[in-house]
């Protein structure tokens, strides 16, 4: 089945002293192209996340993003009692002011704040990776969903070529004759005597020219091919873009070698239904 590249997960959680916040954005890119936003004390397990990621992602430009909110009595900036007492002790032996100014003054100094770093605590990274394994699911379902939309239109535009080649190929046999009537009117005009037998080889060679029977077969295998690659249990965008190309190769030569009217218009109509194609193909995973 395949998958869109854009999607949207997200995950909260809440313990004893936080509250987390885990979110997951895509938008289609050729490769992995993975933006990891987090406080610095989650940096360790950045690599483990990032594996996480790309092994159900693959592809696309992801912004991961891990919010922490402190909702308990717990905060890792302490002040340090005994530096700003030292300082404020100095000050006083330069300045005069009451104890509330002096205080002012010493928080401001360096070493008065320090910021602890903890340690991750396993449980509650074991409760994390949870929590981004929720997000990735919700992403992926997301991106499945907007795949399932992706392949319906894939199937119409599909039936819409399948429909004009079809007519391509009820229309060749008059393509034909009028190729043929057009070189026997030009011969006549000219009012010369033709060596009969040279006149029809001329024509089957310049007929043969104009021949689309190869096209015409190819291009339906490589409609079923199409068919066959969408309807596969895995998601490959690249591959169905290589096929498109190839759907695309015979349309221009049918186009090339049609010299009739009503064919190139039919011909139009499939470029445009393939450019349509390819535009939303950039999206598949």
């Amino acid at each position: 089945m395949i998958q869109s590249m854009t999607g949207y997960g997200k995950s909260v959680l809440q313990l004893p002293t936080k509250k987390i916040s885990i979110e997951l954005k895509s938008l289609n890119s050729k490769s992995l192209d993975l933006n990891a936003r987090m406080p610095s004390m989650y940096r360790a397990k950045e690599l483990e996340i990032r594996k996480r990621i790309a092994k159900n992602l693959i592809r696309g430009k992801v912004d991961f993003s891990l919010y922490v909110e402190i909702t308990g009595e717990d905060t890792s900036s302490k002040i340090n009692k005994t530096v700003v007492n030292e300082y404020i002790k100095q000050l006083r032996d330069v300045v005069d002011g009451d104890s509330t100014e002096l205080l002012k003054m010493a928080i401001r100094l360096p070493d008065a704040v320090t910021t602890e770093r903890d340690d991750i605590d396993e449980e509650e990274w074991t409760q994390i990776a949870d929590g981004i394994n929720k997000a990735i699911s919700k992403i992926v379902a997301y991106r499945k969903d907007e795949g399932a939309t992706l392949k319906q239109d894939f199937k119409d535009r599909v039936t819409s070529l399948k429909r004009l080649l079809q007519e391509v190929i009820t229309m060749d046999p008059d393509r034909i004759d009028g190729v043929r009537a057009r070189l026997e009117r030009g011969i006549s005009d000219i009012k010369e005597k033709v060596d009969e037998n040279r006149f029809e080889q001329e024509l089957v060679y310049y007929i043969e020219k104009f021949d689309i029977t190869e096209e015409k077969v190819r291009l339906d295998n490589h409609l079923d091919y199409f068919m066959k690659a969408l309807n596969s249990d895995d998601s490959n965008g690249k591959k169905l873009g290589f096929i498109s190309q190839e759907i695309g190769r015979e349309i221009n030569t049918i186009g090339s070698k049609s010299n009739y009217a009503p064919m190139q218009k039919l011909v139009v109509q499939m470029k445009d239904e393939l450019e349509k194609i390819k535009e939303q193909l950039l999206n598949v995973l």
